[in-house]
C-alpha cells in the first residue's frame, strides 16, 4: 500500500492560465476526460476549477462561457498536499474539507493531483468506489 502522496498522484496535471475562457477549459475537460483543471499565473498555482464549478458559477448564473474567464469560476481557496505527505494526511484533508481532489504542490508549483478515485483504488480496490474508479470511462 502506498505511503506517500507521490505514489498515487497523477503527475503533470492539466493547467490553464487565469484568463483562459471557460469554454476553452470545458473543451479541455471533455477532450482529456478530466473533471478538474488547475489555474495558474505563470508558474504559481492560483486555483482549481471543476466541472461542477463551471455549471454552478457560470451556466447557472447565465454567464457567457466564451466571455467568462476561468479565474471567475475557479475555487481560489485551495487545500493542497505535498508529494512527501502521507496518504493518510490527504484522506484526512479530503474528509475535513469535503473535497474530491487535492492539488499536489512543491512550493507554489503544482506537480500533481490526487483524487478521491486515486485513494479508493489504492486503499480499497474491491470497494464499489474503487471498482467504479478503476473502470474505463463511459463516454
Amino acid at each position: 500500500m502506498a505511503q506517500q502522496v507521490r505514489e498515487i498522484m497523477t503527475s503533470a496535471p492539466v493547467s490553464v492560465g487565469a484568463l483562459t475562457a471557460v469554454s476553452e477549459v470545458a473543451h479541455r475537460m471533455r477532450d482529456e476526460d478530466i473533471g478538474a483543471v488547475l489555474v495558474t499565473e505563470g508558474d504559481r498555482l492560483r486555483g482549481l476549477v471543476t466541472d461542477r464549478d463551471l455549471v454552478i458559477r457560470v451556466l447557472a448564473e447565465e454567464k457567457d462561457p466564451g466571455d467568462t474567464t476561468v479565474q471567475e469560476a475557479c475555487s481560489p481557496e485551495l487545500v493542497t498536499v505535498e508529494p512527501d505527505d502521507e496518504v493518510g494526511h490527504a484522506v484526512q484533508l479530503m474528509r475535513e474539507h469535503a473535497l474530491r481532489r487535492l492539488p499536489v504542490v512543491e512550493g507554489d508549483q503544482a506537480v500533481g493531483m490526487v483524487a478521491l478515485a486515486d485513494l479508493a483504488i489504492e486503499r480499497d480496490p474491491q470497494s464499489a468506489l474503487g471498482d467504479i474508479s478503476a473502470a474505463a470511462p463511459n463516454k
